[in-house]
């Protein structure tokens, strides 16, 4: 982040000297690796972000391991584009960790807390987030997944799928109807032990961009009552008040991912000869620059007004899908340009551009498609028009 933004309103001198930090550390920390085992970095990414105690920004309550009471969402922001700007696979990382146990920190009982949360904070235990089934991904209140009554328990069968940490995950909060009422109303949420019987990686699902991703199976899988989070029926209430918090925050990736790109861009322009001079002699990449330059300047206020809104309270509904649909959406494009000024180097196979390329389509679906931030949006737009 260019200097001159930490003058913005939006931050308090506790954001400025984390981001500080963070910058710094990751500069000495993290760099892309060769390893190809996915897995093994991603543990060793959870377990350094840790011991830094960067992962005590990611839970809730200072006596669960937390750095506040509240998660802090203009921290997760910094965090997050700090992390994407030098590596993709560390954003990751420290993004599950708060997602997969969001639900935990704001629903969760004293017990659950601190149970799960301390060992979050610590890497020393990974979280993942199992709502998306094959037939409920944008729709995420038809899901099919069911947990039935039994005893002082429950019984969880079906599936989960696009579960991200699924394989490595020490424990999974996942979302199954219960039936207290149609759709929505009729949800819970339970934590669910990685080794738990009756819970199953199907399939390990490889993307473009490579992270720990997995299809999940519950045969007959039974969990105590004590491990459901919250009141029964309240799982997909609590799945869309975890969702509002890390939305922004993916904006904020994103937002890595296009200042990261920049610099490729600006180092290729400047230091390309061509005809006589450099690429950045010509009007047309001046002009590519300058949309460039103000895309990332207009998603970088759109995000931190969402984050610095919902650490005041206020609702961030429509603010945050902003963010989300404008920093995803003009990221793609300032990768796009950089891959572009970079010629037939840009699609070469891990080149820095082109593992932008990669890592940014994802964004664009998870946590909310664009087309779902649209409608959003929009209904938004309507009720107050019509308020």
């Amino acid at each position: 982040m260019p200097e001159d933004h930490w003058d913005w309103p939006f931050f308090e001198d506790e954001h400025r000297k984390l981001a500080a930090a963070l910058h710094d550390w990751a500069a000495d920390h993290l760099n892309h690796g060769t390893s190809t085992d996915v897995d093994a970095r991603c543990r060793r990414l959870v377990r350094a972000l840790g011991d830094a105690g960067w992962l005590r920004h990611t839970v809730a309550g200072t006596e669960f391991g937390g750095n506040r009471d509240q998660i802090d969402t203009r921290a997760l922001c910094l965090a997050r584009e700090i992390l994407a700007e030098r590596n993709a696979l560390a954003d990751f990382a420290f993004a599950m960790q708060g997602l997969g146990s969001g639900a935990i920190s704001l629903a969760g009982s004293d017990e659950q807390k601190r149970r799960y949360l301390p060992r979050v904070a610590a890497g020393t235990a990974i979280a993942a987030f199992a709502l998306s089934e094959t037939e409920a991904g944008s729709d995420a209140a038809a899901l099919s997944c069911a947990a039935r009554a039994d005893g002082d328990g429950y019984i969880i069968d079906g599936e989960k799928t696009w579960i991200s940490n699924g394989g490595i995950a020490d424990f999974y909060v996942v979302f199954a109807r219960t039936g207290e009422a149609e759709g929505a109303r009729g949800i819970s949420a339970f934590i669910v032990d990685a080794d738990t019987p009756g819970l199953h990686i199907a399939e390990r699902i490889d993307l473009i961009a490579p992270h720990p991703l997995a299809r999940l199976r519950f045969d007959g899988c039974r969990v105590p009552a004590t491990q459901r989070i919250g009141a029964a029926g309240a799982g997909f209430s609590i799945a869309m008040r975890t969702l509002d918090i890390f939305r922004t925050s993916v904006a904020a990736a994103a937002l890595g991912f296009a200042r990261s790109a920049m610099a490729e861009a600006l180092t290729r322009a400047t230091s390309r000869r061509m005809f006589g001079g450099v690429l950045a002699d010509f009007q047309l990449t001046r002009a590519e620059l300058a949309q460039m330059a103000t895309t990332i300047d207009s998603t970088a206020l759109l995000t931190y007004r969402a984050a610095w809104q919902r650490d005041q309270g206020r609702s961030v509904t429509r603010e945050a899908a902003m963010a989300k649909m404008a920093a995803t959406e003009g990221a793609q494009q300032v990768i796009d340009a950089a891959v572009q000024m970079w010629g037939a180097l840009g699609v070469v196979s891990d080149q820095p551009v082109e593992r932008l390329y990669r890592d940014i389509r994802a964004l664009r679906i998870y946590e909310g498609a664009t087309e779902v931030q649209q409608l959003i949006i929009a209904r938004e737009v309507l009720r107050g028009a019509t308020s």
